[in-house]
């Protein structure tokens, strides 16, 4: 293409651009509807990073546009237009952001709804750390050296199938052999079918173990090479591994926490539901699986069709790729692994975590469903949040969203563990 064409062209192509921009802001601010097959997923991969990392995308386009204005775009009707639009969605962007710095008081009051207004007065951590130095959070670039500067003890084995039976141990140096810091087990999502220790829940993580904590990244197996139960199965052998290991890292065997966005909210949901079901424990029926508390993020609760969960393809995925039989044959399975199904009174105690905005997973109706039954029949308390303007995997990215839900996290976690403390009742570990 010629210089001549290029330049004529310029404004054409610079409005393209910022309607696409104009798109993102817009599905981030308010994302098309769940029935819609294509608008859904556009909307996830769109609004997603947007609604994160709103600054970001501002810095992004006005960048853009000065850059587009010196080539001669921002001209002729094409380039004004491409402009106005771009104005807007910058006003759109700031909105994303001063309704992400809102979420620290939405965290509190679920916290202190679902704990009582004394709740911090019980929480117990088990280093004393600087707030200010924990309030440090890694950035989007500082992010990536998370994984190096805390993971100390990696690619351990905890079972039979090879790399997807490893885990990494995620502490801070000064903790080890002969301290008892209470443990945090990571389970991936994606959808059952994909999914690694690497690259979930690093705010997270990184902000429980400044304050003490141990935190246990697994990986687990995977559909459609490997057939349900064989994921939560998994996750039992890493918390018995945990049980049986954990003192020699610095850990302590009696308090293990679990949590997992996506998928991996539902097998934290259903591990925690579950504990020593002979069922999902074949050939180490007699080790503890007990958890002491559950945080999943916008997790999956019901396999059945009762209640909207991935739209219209996500019941042909289950049937397909991971259980592999069909729902009007035999329904037990699907059942069986709906943590839905299975509460019961010694549930231990729950932090549901979803964003409002969610049209990717199973959005809200799943969550919405699931809590009201829990915390009818549990005796422990059930915390949650619907988290204004949260996307799916929102936690993923280090933003003002996701770090205000690793406060949350950590006091809620911390308000368990000062109950475990107070109570004093360890539970004897099974040897792996």
């Amino acid at each position: 293409m010629s210089s001549a064409r290029r330049r004529a062209t310029a404004p054409r192509r610079f409005l393209a651009r910022s309607l696409l921009s104009a798109a993102a802001t817009a599905v981030a601010l308010r994302p098309l509807s769940r029935t819609n097959v294509v608008g859904a997923p556009l909307s996830y991969l769109l609004g997603w990073p947007t609604s994160e990392l709103p600054l970001h995308s501002l810095a992004a386009q006005v960048v853009g546009t000065g850059i587009a204005a010196r080539r001669g775009a921002v001209r002729g009707p094409a380039g004004w237009a491409g402009l106005a639009i771009r104005l807007v969605s910058w006003l759109g962007l700031v909105m994303l952001y001063r309704r992400a710095l809102r979420a620290p008081g939405v965290f509190e009051r679920a916290l202190v709804e679902g704990l009582g207004s004394d709740y911090r007065d019980h929480v117990v951590q088990p280093r004393r750390t600087d707030d200010a130095r924990v309030a440090r959070r890694p950035g989007v670039v500082r992010m990536a050296r998370v994984w190096r500067r805390y993971v100390h003890d990696g690619d351990i084995s905890y079972g039979d199938a090879g790399k997807r039976n490893l885990l990494d141990i995620w502490r801070r140096p000064d903790v080890g052999p002969g301290d008892r810091a209470p443990v945090l087990l990571q389970i991936p999502g994606g959808a059952w079918v994909i999914g690694n220790k690497r690259g979930q829940a690093y705010p997270l993580m990184s902000h429980l173990v400044q304050r003490g904590w141990i935190c246990v990244a697994i990986n687990t197996r995977l559909s459609p090479r490997s057939t349900w139960p064989d994921h939560i199965v998994d996750v039992k052998k890493a918390i018995g591994w945990i049980r049986a290991h954990i003192a020699d890292h610095g850990g302590d065997p009696g308090f293990i926490a679990v949590t997992g966005g996506s998928a991996g909210g539902h097998l934290a949901a259903l591990a925690a539901l579950t504990a020593n079901d002979p069922v999902l424990q074949p050939g180490f029926e007699d080790v503890d699986t007990t958890v002491q508390a559950a945080v999943p993020y916008y997790g999956v609760y019901d396999w059945s069709d009762r209640v909207e969960t991935g739209g219209k393809t996500f019941l042909p995925h289950v049937q397909r790729n991971i259980i592999k039989a069909q729902w009007g044959d035999d329904p037990t399975p699907f059942r069986q692994g709906s943590p839905i199904e299975r509460v019961h009174p010694e549930a231990p105690p729950f932090f549901v975590i979803y964003g409002a905005n969610d049209s990717f997973g199973p959005g809200v109706a799943q969550p919405r469903a699931f809590l009201p039954r829990l915390r009818a029949v549990s005796k422990q308390p059930v915390a949650s949040v619907e988290v204004p303007g949260a996307q799916h995997t929102f936690d993923i990215w280090s933003s003002p969203r996701s770090a205000a839900a690793a406060d949350a996290v950590g006091r809620f976690l911390g308000f368990c563990y000062g109950e475990h403390l107070a109570e004093r009742t360890p539970r004897e570990a099974k040897v792996w």
